[in-house]
């Protein structure tokens, strides 16, 4: 079992996470529970779920369930997020203090706990000043209604604006960081990654598995069908199937995970999350499985180290494709680099 720090936390929790985006919509409510069951025989602690998931519906199943079982309830680790629409009206979404405040008590109400460990603001909010969320944030901490408070899909000045303010006003600061990461999307690799680092915070990533590209179910110039995510929607924008189809560098990325996955006699599955479990910040990757062997077989990770020759071979095929300086190569080595007796 391998238990890492939340952020600079003193909490701890396992280097990977459940995620519950599934629960009340593709897993019903004995699915999501035997799911949960299942993560906690493993020795997971760390569940992640938003108020937006199954309109709701995904917190309650997971209240219910820490209702029904006290001793793993006293062991969870819980993180939800709040920002948007909950409601039609004006002030149903967003990250003001009006909003906010309704959407924490109603976390914690569906939750049917006084305490949510990880509160994540969901997306950036560029209406409301930063200063009023990070206040917000704080008085929750100190009225003991979270724990800890982190981001989810903000960007690099976002997170520097925001840690910066936070430490300046003295309130309490940002732990955690949730993004889309894996080895088809490394593009917060040119940014987020080092705002992330210099603030101390700790990576939760999102889409470990590239929504199943990562896993092999999707071929070559075959449009996928049934009960898989793209089979459903093939067109879901930027990751539809054609679009990442058209591109050399999925199937360059694929092949070699598939390559390293035999000679290991392990999943693909299981070779894309130990690569991102082991890249520099991340604290815990969110597992997205549908099923309970699906479940198993991410989980089998936590068994996989890859070799420094693996590791190196994934980071090459994966590169993120090139930017302009002070990005690439060049800019990566200026901001890494240590720099001794001058420039």
């Amino acid at each position: 079992m391998d238990y890492r720090k939340l952020g600079p936390s003193g909490a701890v929790v396992t280097a990977y996470c459940l995620g519950t985006m599934t629960f009340g919509a593709e897993a019903d409510e004995a699915a999501s529970h035997r799911l949960l069951d299942d993560y906690f025989a493993w020795g997971g602690n760390f569940i992640d779920t938003a108020d937006v998931y199954s309109a709701g519906k995904s917190e309650e199943i997971i209240g219910r369930w820490l209702k029904a079982r006290p001793t793993e309830a006293r062991q969870a680790v819980v993180a939800t997020k709040g920002r948007f629409p909950m409601g039609k009206g004006p002030n149903d979404i967003g990250l003001s203090r009006r909003h906010l405040g309704q959407a924490l008590d109603d976390s914690l109400r569906r939750l049917g706990i006084d305490h949510i460990d990880l509160y994540q603001m969901h997306a950036w909010d560029a209406l409301t000043p930063i200063e009023e969320t990070l206040r917000f944030l704080d008085d929750a901490v100190r009225a003991g209604k979270i724990g800890y408070y982190g981001f989810s899909n903000y960007v690099g000045w976002h997170i520097a604006k925001a840690a910066e303010i936070a430490k300046a006003r003295g309130y309490t600061r940002p732990v955690t960081l949730q993004p889309q990461y894996n080895l088809l999307a490394r593009d917060i690799e040119l940014e987020i990654v080092d705002a992330c680092l210099d603030a101390g915070m700790g990576l939760l990533p999102w889409s470990p598995l590239g929504g199943g590209w990562l896993t092999g179910k999707y071929k070559r110039d075959e449009t996928p069908t049934g009960a898989t995510r793209l089979g459903e929607n093939p067109n879901r924008g930027s990751e539809s199937y054609a679009a990442r189809n058209a591109q050399e560098r999925t199937w360059a990325i694929i092949d070699t995970v598939e390559e390293i996955a035999k000679a290991r006699g392990v999943s693909m599955a299981q070779v894309a999350l130990a690569w991102t479990a082991a890249r520099p910040a991340v604290t815990s990757v969110i597992l997205g499985a549908r099923t309970s062997a699906q479940l198993a077989d991410n989980l089998g990770a936590a068994e996989l180290t890859l070799t420094d020759a693996e590791t190196q071979r994934l980071n090459e095929v994966s590169a993120p494709q090139s930017a302009a300086y002070p990005y690439g190569e060049g800019g990566r080595n200026q901001r890494h680099r240590k720099i001794e007796g001058g420039r």
